[in-house]
Order: C-alpha cells, then sequence, then structure tokens
C-alpha cells in the first residue's frame, strides 16, 4: 500500500509535515500548531488498522488530518470508512480541506464535536487512533475497551513524551485484564491495547 500513495496525497502529507515541524520551531501557540505524529507513526498505525478484525475504525483527535491520512488509506485498503472526531473549529477547517486534497471525502466521516460525547453511540470497534488532549485519555480509554471487538486495537499516541501525564491510562491498560497492553518505542510512544 505504502508504494502505491498518489502524488496529491503525498504532496499533502509533505506539506503537512513542514507546516508541523516549523510550528513547533516558530513560537506558534500549542494549541494553534498541529501538533501531528511523525511519519513513521503514520506507517505503524495504518499496518495495525489493516490488520485489525472486522468492525468500526475510529479517531480521536483528528488535528488538520495527517493521521486521518494514513488511517485512510488502510481502510481503503480493506474496505471500511474512518470516523474522526474533532473538537476544535479551526482544526476542523484545515481537516475538511486535507481530507478532500487527498480526495478522501468517500472513506472519511468527519465529526465536529467532542468525541466523548459521542463515543456511547459507537459499537463494534475494531480499531481507534486516540491522539487528542492528554487529561482525556482515561476517560476515553474506559468508554472504548468494551466497545472494543475482540482482536480489537486501541492505539494512544504520546505514551513516552507525555508519560507522566499518562501515568494512570498506561497502568490502567497495563493492568487491565481485559487487554494486551504495551508501550512501543516508535514515535512519541505508542500505547498499544488488544482486547482479548
Amino acid at each position: 500500500m505504502f508504494h502505491s500513495i498518489s502524488e496529491n496525497v503525498k504532496a499533502k502529507m509533505h506539506e503537512l509535515e513542514a507546516i508541523d515541524a516549523k510550528d513547533r520551531i516558530d513560537g506558534t501557540p500549542r494549541m494553534q500548531r498541529l501538533r501531528q505524529i511523525p511519519p513513521e507513526t503514520g506507517r505503524f498505525i495504518s499496518l495495525l488498522a489493516m490488520s485489525s478484525p472486522p468492525g468500526r475504525c475510529v479517531e480521536i483527535g483528528t488535528s488538520a488530518g495527517y493521521s486521518t491520512i494514513w488511517l485512510a488509506l488502510a481502510c481503503r485498503e480493506v474496505g471500511r470508512k474512518l470516523i474522526t472526531y474533532e473538537n476544535l473549529p479551526e482544526k476542523v477547517i484545515l481537516a475538511r480541506e486535507t481530507i478532500a486534497a487527498a480526495q478522501m471525502l468517500d472513506t472519511v466521516k468527519l465529526v465536529h464535536g467532542d468525541a466523548l460525547e459521542h463515543l456511547t453511540s459507537l459499537d463494534e470497534i475494531a480499531f481507534c487512533f486516540l491522539d487528542a488532549e492528554k487529561e482525556i485519555y482515561l476517560e476515553c480509554y474506559e468508554l472504548l475497551i468494551p466497545r472494543l471487538v475482540s482482536g480489537g486495537l486501541l492505539v494512544a499516541d504520546n505514551a513516552i513524551n507525555h508519560r507522566k501525564t499518562l501515568a494512570s491510562t498506561i497502568n490502567r491498560a497495563e493492568s487491565d485484564r481485559r487487554v494486551d497492553a504495551m508501550v512501543v518505542p516508535i514515535g512519541k510512544g505508542e500505547l498499544v491495547c488488544r482486547k482479548i
């Protein structure tokens, strides 16, 4: 799949990577930065999403849509749709532009709103990528795990670079008998949980 990414998708990804790199060094306020995953994490979550069992594919924290593209590529490969949630209006505008530029409107449903208000209406989740404000991770975790199918995956970003903030979520996952969990040292660290 990675070798067949279209030129327009590659161009949009490179554009977002350049903006993100600039944001990190030019003093752009934290909430305005894209704060997106690095390319190796994109490949990782895309492979995991393609390998997950049948069911829904969900993303919490769209930002400008960089990780959304990676997940949408996986969804297209296996014939699924992606539901992605973003709470900030300015990021929703950027994400819509990204999804359109990558020609993924048929694969991605972008929801403007708080994912915590929507998760209770979802079931049969096969894969979820969580990359939102760290303070909501544990609440998301507790809502998501019961809604994962057997063998379903929850991947939470920033498990290494925000380990102190995410300690309660990581400890909960590692002691939770409903899942097998580990922190994978790729990108900024990914907490990977597989529903037993």
